[in-house]
């Protein structure tokens, strides 16, 4: 009987796991997805992401463009981006875990510099910087933009506008994703400022081209926002608002109320600031006063039309598709 003394052949390690999760709602999507998922590449640096699209009610060919790219596909028959967020997170398994808009591209890096935020454990929420692409907008709406950048609230500490991430610890805020319009909005309410960051890179989002579509996209806006004041007042203090851990499905009012910390300022102190921000503006740079003029017009227009149609329904910018 013979031994033999030749080693034997290695066992290939197995396949490393995804080192975070990407959720991309997406609803007729077809002709802008290929743009975003191929971005994630670049974007991803050395991450390992795990790519989950939710194609919800879709009409077009978005599921297979997502196969196409190497995406995991939901496909949901509901338009619904609050069900599509709900089934992207029974379906990703990886943490840090962003949500991403169809029609947003992130620059490369931008993706691993966010997980990289996240992981720190010194914030639970973050986003990168925004840059928004004025090419082939009209007047009206580049100065819209131009005033709009220059917010507080847009130039430090944002969470959403089209891509946000969440550490765990962060995701385990809340339960499911509520049906409001303004998940971005949402998950913002949920953590004081000192627990949601910006992190390095930018993402980028097409600005419509013209005025009405401006309009449509800033009257959803307003409706959510509307949608989530509504909720704030009937659950604020002494109306049965709690902090703390909630479940959004059951009471997405809390969510949107309350921080855990319980420091989240209220929807009309958010307005009050930014008029102020819009006066110091016009004030210390006087060549964006038409700038602010027009922001202020398309503010109050849509929130007309916010009030007028009494309905979240979902109404996209059809310029940039």
């Amino acid at each position: 009987m013979s031994t033999s003394t030749e080693p034997l052949p290695a066992t290939p390690a197995p396949p490393a796991g995804p080192t975070l999760s990407v959720v991309v709602p997406a609803h007729d999507e077809a002709r802008t997805l290929a743009r975003t998922l191929t971005a994630l590449g670049a974007a991803a640096g050395t991450e390992t992401p795990e790519v989950v699209v939710v194609a919800n009610g879709c009409t077009d060919g978005t599921a297979d463009v997502a196969r196409a790219a190497g995406a995991r596909v939901v496909e949901l028959g509901q338009a619904s981006k609050a069900a599509a967020l709900r089934a992207g997170d029974e379906a990703a398994t990886a943490f840090p875990r962003v949500y991403l808009d169809a029609d947003i591209v992130l620059t490369p890096g931008t993706l691993a510099h966010l997980a990289q935020r996240l992981r720190r454990g010194d914030v639970h929420a973050a986003s990168p910087r925004i840059r928004f692409d004025l090419r082939g907008s009209s007047w009206p709406v580049r100065a819209f933009y131009r005033a709009y950048a220059e917010l507080p609230y847009v130039r430090s500490g944002l969470v959403g506008l089209g891509v946000y991430g969440m550490s765990e610890v962060g995701r385990a805020r809340f339960g499911q994703f509520p049906d409001v319009t303004s998940d971005d909005l949402f998950v913002q309410r949920l953590f004081a400022e000192h627990e949601r960051g910006t992190s390095d890179g930018e993402f980028v989002v097409a600005a419509p081209r013209n005025l009405r579509n401006l309009i449509k996209v800033r009257t959803r806006t307003a409706s959510g926002n509307a949608e989530l004041s509504r909720t704030e007042h009937r659950t604020a203090p002494g109306a049965g608002g709690r902090p703390g851990t909630v479940d959004a499905s059951q009471d997405a009012a809390a969510a949107a109320g309350v921080s855990a910390t319980g420091d989240a300022p209220p929807f009309e102190r958010s307005t009050s600031g930014t008029t102020t921000a819009l006066a110091k503006l016009a004030l210390a740079r006087p060549r964006l006063l038409p700038s602010v003029a027009v922001y202020t017009a398309v503010t109050v227009a849509s929130r007309i039309s916010a009030r007028r149609r009494q309905t979240t329904a979902w109404q996209r910018d059809t310029s940039t598709r």
